[in-house]
């Protein structure tokens, strides 16, 4: 039995290897291939550049074709591709200049990313209240993002082989994303924020360890660097480096996992308080606007809400707000309340009429007798104090405010909030009317903030970089002589 087994065994990797073989030619070209990339020109470069102006253009604008475009013209794959094959068959100098090719590579999209986001931060072209999507889809890898790497890694090492599948390279590209995660980390270093570089960089090295170890196992199953046949159940038979990349790769699943358990459980704890705090805000008749949860080091969900009332909240309703969210989540919960005031108007419903006094009748005059006055006393006089004189306080003119529209915003428009960098309460259009009030501004954050009113009266504040307003001419005086 056991030596049937073996030769059915031997018998089906023959067989298999006989389907996905290539010859010795093939096996030559595909090494020629990599020696060539890995000594880039200067047009490696110049795609590496125009791939990361694309990339990360696209991710501030959060367009998922512009970042689409960018994967079809990064050329990294090759580097890795030529990273894998240099590994399985010992290339030293091979894998020399492919590592070298591949970090000067990945620096460069990097430190373009960084200068783009650091213009934009300080000449907002673009606004960034938020991260956009595109940014914090890779700022999260998982082990999903893991076997998306292997597959594609695979898939571009077989499309290499075969000439006849080299159409199939751009798709491969798309899925083994390696110039937005480069761009991501470029982007939150300018921003200072270390989560979506850290997170970047984690994909970033996902995509490439699992990369290299899928190309240099399809290489493997090819023949490739594999002097004696491979016979599927010795593992003797394996070269080393590939046990290494496979145990690295086994190795990098384990905080991928742990990040996607983290993310799991974060998602959904956010889920459930948007529930119990949707549901609290709506028995007490408001309307959410925004929330903003954050956590402190003891524990305590402090919560950031912005509703829309037509009265104005009293303490205790706000500390029975409170009260109701941290019972149904039981845990301690600390609330702050913006509150919007608003006034609701229905044209189906005309309002209720004033009613008009109506007046009473007259009183009439009757016969009734004068009563005779009694003499009295006359007052002794008592001398009148001086009056003090008061200063009169001048009247102080009042700043007239001026009119102006929205202006440079990039076919965006701009947010209207209730306070400088405060909630959201309107967005108005490009070229939308205001009534700016010049002499209200104050600086938060990088912009100057000006006070304005729109035309349908709403009253808030917007960055004066976006406002544009009519200069007044001074009326000329007569000449004197």
């Amino acid at each position: 039995m056991r030596e049937w087994f073996r030769q059915w065994k031997d018998e089906w990797v023959r067989r298999v290897r006989g389907w996905i073989a290539i010859t010795r030619q093939q096996q030559d070209k595909v090494r020629t291939y990599f020696h060539e990339t890995a000594r880039p020109g200067p047009a490696y470069y110049v795609m590496v550049f125009l791939a990361a102006v694309i990339a990360t253009l696209g991710l501030l604008i959060d367009s998922p074709a512009t970042v689409i475009g960018a994967m079809l013209v990064a050329p990294l794959m090759s580097s890795v591709l030529a990273l894998g094959f240099a590994t399985l068959t010992a290339d030293q100098h091979l894998l020399r200049a492919s590592t070298v090719t591949l970090l000067q590579g990945a620096l460069m999209a990097v430190f373009t990313a960084w200068v783009l986001s650091a213009i934009n931060l300080r000449l907002p072209f673009i606004l960034l209240n938020d991260l956009p999507g595109e940014v914090l889809a890779r700022t999260r890898p998982g082990p999903i993002d893991l076997a998306i790497a292997l597959a594609g890694g695979a898939a571009a090492a077989f499309a290499l082989a075969w000439p006849n599948l080299s159409p199939t390279l751009p798709g491969v590209a798309i899925a083994t994303a390696l110039m937005p995660p480069l761009c991501t980390v470029g982007i939150g270093l300018s921003l200072s924020r270390w989560d979506v570089a850290g997170g970047a960089t984690l994909l970033f090295i996902t995509n490439v360890i699992a990369i290299s170890f899928a190309s240099m196992s399809v290489f493997f199953l090819l023949g490739m660097g594999t002097p004696a046949p491979f016979h599927l159940p010795n593992w003797s038979n394996v070269p080393r480096s590939l046990r290494i990349s496979a145990f690295l790769t086994v190795l990098l699943a384990v905080p991928l996992a742990y990040m996607s358990a983290q993310y799991v459980y974060r998602a959904r704890e956010e889920r459930r308080i948007n529930e119990v705090v949707r549901e609290e805000i709506e028995r007490a008749n408001l309307e959410l606007v925004e929330m903003l949860p954050s956590y402190t080091e003891d524990g305590t969900l402090h919560i950031t809400l912005t509703v829309r009332t037509t009265r104005s909240l009293r303490y205790h309703e706000v500390l029975a707000l409170q009260k109701a969210i941290a019972t149904r989540l039981g845990r301690p919960v600390a609330i702050v309340v913006n509150q919007v005031l608003t006034a609701r108007l229905d044209p189906l419903v005309p309002p209720t009429p004033t009613p008009t006094p109506t007046p009473g009748p007259s009183p009439t005059p009757t016969n009734t007798p004068t009563p005779t006055p009694t003499p009295t006393a006359t007052p002794t006089a008592t001398p009148t104090p001086t009056a003090t004189p008061t200063n009169t306080p001048t009247p102080t003119p009042t700043p007239t405010p001026l009119f102006g529209v929205v202006y440079g915003t990039g076919g965006l428009g701009v947010r209207v909030r209730q306070w400088p960098q405060g909630p959201i309460i309107a967005r108005l259009n490009p070229g939308a009317r205001l009534k700016v009030y010049a002499h209200v501004t104050q600086v938060a954050g990088p912009y100057v903030w000006v006070m304005v009113q729109d035309e349908e009266g709403r009253v808030g504040w917007v960055p004066l970089l976006y406002v544009a307003t009519a200069t007044p001419t001074p009326t000329p005086r007569p000449a004197t002589r």
